[in-house]
């Protein structure tokens, strides 16, 4: 869904509760306020600054970390996981943060992955006027199958010093799914697969794959197919100038192998997603020579990018995974606006919302050389959609059909139609989303539900019953038209892990238990 949101998500994070548990019983795994002057938990996240205990007075005692003479925004302590914590085990990790100023300081994950590529993800971000501020109790996992992995402070506004108290690391209380409930995919068997996202953070407590494996029966990487996540700008640039070609970006999948691996193991399908978006595309891809401060490039030169890059991605796909289901993917994703128009053409930095596919191509053209480049590199048996948000809003609906109509004219090139279908318990209406379902319907193409959930700002009793009744609403409307749909994707597992989790839009708690709306989607299933 639109980045901007997904990154509002990051930097105003809210704290989650978490499982209730007595202070006696916690077993920390590092917890320290400096006041010993040891800190060889921490080392110096690049070879420049210097780590040193302070004594002039922290949030807790006199004593605290000072990180100085920094020389990059990334530099900062790091606390090296691999030697206390254990892959699949979640963990939860706060401190105390200060700045000199007005600065954004961060708390993040690294870790390299087992083809050597490495990863970087900020797990909780707070803003310091130069006082103490917390990062409260936030709740991660250690990645399976990964070397070099740590949690490190960083100021990304700047060079200027930082300091650190009141350090925690505990292991976050186990919790368990319910075996004796309904699976959602033996409920739903007889109409469509039954699928959730999720990230390679969220796949990897144990009990988040139990969840999954008793629940669904379909995967889609949340982040990791998409194109941020694929292209290796280093070595693209390593390539370029030996070959002098600035057409043929190099891919990885290494972000994903996780996930994928997860569902070879299992034999579970998987819906790709994305190959051809606004958003979560870098800006130097669509620049010359590969530079963001170049200008853009033309639209041969552009074309020629995007069949390279989807002919790369599907190649990896196809090599590593042979044997895995990639039974849908989407190919374009959200080029309309709800008033039924093409997104503006500008780059991404002038305004998130706009397109530089647009810029180039001057309109949505891109769309028929996208699904043509997919039919002929993608996967056999694969179904190739075209997906959008709002997709009820009145103008979009009919601009959508349009859209598809065009493309396919002549040529069937557009497999289905993807709903992302996220929704609110008061928007939309029952009766505008039914009807969009209908409309789509009539293309006579594949519908497949691609990132449902519901929010409620109501978090009481009464709110959470009057989310269920939505639910239930919107799932009949569904099972009305399973002859037209052949898959419905929760949009992530437990509402902690989902990118609209202070609302909680999903079917189960953070302890892994069923919620009301759960309940109200598994009975009276014809």
């Amino acid at each position: 869904f639109l980045l901007f949101l997904a990154l509002l998500s990051i930097y105003s994070a809210k704290r989650i509760p978490i499982f209730a548990e007595k202070e006696e019983e916690e077993e920390y795994i590092c917890k320290t306020s400096f006041e010993d002057g040891d800190f060889s938990m921490f080392t110096p996240r690049g070879s420049d600054e210097v780590l040193t205990i302070n004594t002039d007075g922290g949030k807790t005692g006199d004593k605290y970390l000072a990180v100085t003479k920094r020389t990059k925004s990334w530099n900062g302590a790091q606390y090296d996981l691999e030697k206390t914590c254990t892959p699949g085990q979640q963990y939860l990790v706060s401190a105390w943060v200060k700045t000199q100023w007005y600065c954004n300081i961060c708390l993040s994950l690294q870790y390299t992955d087992a083809t050597g590529e490495a990863h970087y993800q900020n797990l909780y971000c707070k803003v310091s006027q130069g006082d103490w501020v917390e990062i409260p109790e936030y709740k991660f996992s250690m990645p399976s199958g990964c070397t070099g992995v740590y949690i490190y402070f960083e100021n990304q506004s700047g060079t200027n010093d930082f300091w650190i108290d009141d350090f925690t690391l505990r292991k976050a209380p186990e919790g368990k799914i319910q075996e004796d409930i309904v699976s959602l995919k033996d409920v739903y068997k007889k109409h469509f697969k039954i699928g959730t996202a999720t990230t390679v953070a969220e796949i990897s407590p144990k009990t988040t794959q139990k969840l999954i494996l008793k629940h669904f029966n379909s995967l889609t990487p949340g982040n990791e197919l998409k194109p941020d996540s694929c292209l290796d700008k280093a070595a693209t640039l390593k390539e370029s100038e030996k070959t002098g070609d600035y057409t043929n970006p190099v891919v990885r999948i290494g972000a994903a192998q996780p996930i994928l691996d997860f569902a070879k193991e299992h034999k579970i399908p998987v819906r790709g997603h994305t190959l051809v978006w606004h958003s979560q595309t870098p800006t130097w891809f669509f620049k010359e020579k590969w530079d963001a401060d170049a200008d853009f490039v033309d639209k041969e030169t552009m074309i020629k990018r995007m069949e390279n890059y989807i002919k790369n991605l599907f190649d990896a796909v196809k090599a590593a995974y042979p044997d895995v289901d990639f039974y849908a993917w989407d190919v374009v994703n959200e080029a309309i606006f709800d008033d039924g128009k093409p997104r503006n053409p500008r780059t991404q930095e002038q305004k998130p919302n706009n397109s530089p596919w647009v810029k180039i191509f001057g309109d949505n053209s891109f769309l028929k050389y996208a699904f043509q480049f997919a039919k002929k590199y993608g996967i056999e048996g694969c179904k190739y959609s075209y997906t959008d948000f709002n997709e009820y809003m009145p103008q979009k609906t009919p601009a959508i059909i349009k859209m598809v109509q065009e493309v396919n004219d002549g040529e069937q090139l557009i497999d289905g139609i993807g709903l992302q279908s996220h929704l609110d318990v008061n928007f939309p209406g029952l009766n505008a989303y039914e009807k969009a379902v209908r409309l789509l319907s009539e293309t006579g193409l594949d519908l497949q539900i691609t990132e449902l959930d519901a929010t409620t700002s109501d978090h009481s009793e009464a709110g959470f019953e009057k989310q269920a009744q939505y639910y239930s609403d919107i799932m009949d409307v569904i099972v009305k038209y399973s002859k037209s749909i052949s898959a419905v994707v929760f949009w992530g597992t437990t509402d902690d892990q989902s990118w609209r989790a202070s609302r909680y839009p999903l079917l189960f708690n953070e302890d892994y238990t069923a919620k009301k709306c759960f309940y109200s989607i598994v009975d009276n299933v014809e």
